[in-house]
């Protein structure tokens, strides 16, 4: 009972170390950017891909909750900044995106126990369309209705997708590789037993 109340506990420490890891991966990813107008592209995509493709969906979708979360109570580390008001930038619809893309990502690479390449892709890209499909209908919104400036939707698919989408693709791209380098030394690094390797997975 002690034994198995310990692996519990280590697994538990694991889980809020990686978690805060890549939580803490994409608030330094926002601040490698190129400055586009509108809509700034910057590596948070990646590391955002990399938790769920490593993590699985839940821990992975969970790291990015706490970086949205920690950037919501006040501390700058949005492309933008940080604090409450930030739910009214334009460009906030991707944060939400990027928990909804670590679910997926993780929930489709982790379909085979051994993930491949491919599934990383499919998983990627996938994950990327999603949070496009919520970053640029946010975009459009707070422009129109909140902002009271009038932009089309053609507009908003021009900067909030076309403009980003291939390097954002290529980042999935390198995403993919990278956690398939990264799952064997992640387990030996941490030395993850058999059952958390099941956590993970589901």
């Amino acid at each position: 009972m002690t034994k198995q109340k310990g692996e519990v506990n280590s697994v538990s420490t694991k889980n809020i170390c990686l978690v805060s890891l890549f939580a803490a991966l994409t608030a330094v990813g926002a601040y490698i950017k190129i400055p586009i107008p509108y809509v700034p592209f910057t590596l948070q995509l990646l590391f955002c891909v990399l938790a769920g493709l490593l993590l699985g969906p839940k821990l992975g979708a969970l790291s990015q909750v706490v970086y949205v979360a920690t950037g919501l109570i006040g501390i700058p580390i949005f492309a933008e900044g940080g604090g409450p008001l930030y739910i009214f930038k334009p460009t906030f619809g991707y944060l939400i995106g990027f928990i909804l893309c670590a679910y997926i990502a993780g929930y489709i690479s982790h379909l085979n126990k051994k993930r491949s390449i491919r599934l990383n892709l499919i998983g990627s890209l996938t994950g990327l369309f999603a949070t496009y499909l919520l970053g640029v209908g946010y975009l459009y919104v707070i422009y129109n209705y909140y902002l009271k400036i009038p932009k089309s939707i053609g507009w908003a698919l021009y900067w909030g997708f076309l403009v980003c989408v291939p390097g954002d693709i290529f980042l999935c791209i390198v995403a993919s590789f990278v956690a398939k380098r990264l799952e064997p030394v992640l387990e030996k690094i941490l030395l993850i037993n058999t059952g958390y390797l099941q956590e993970l997975q589901e």
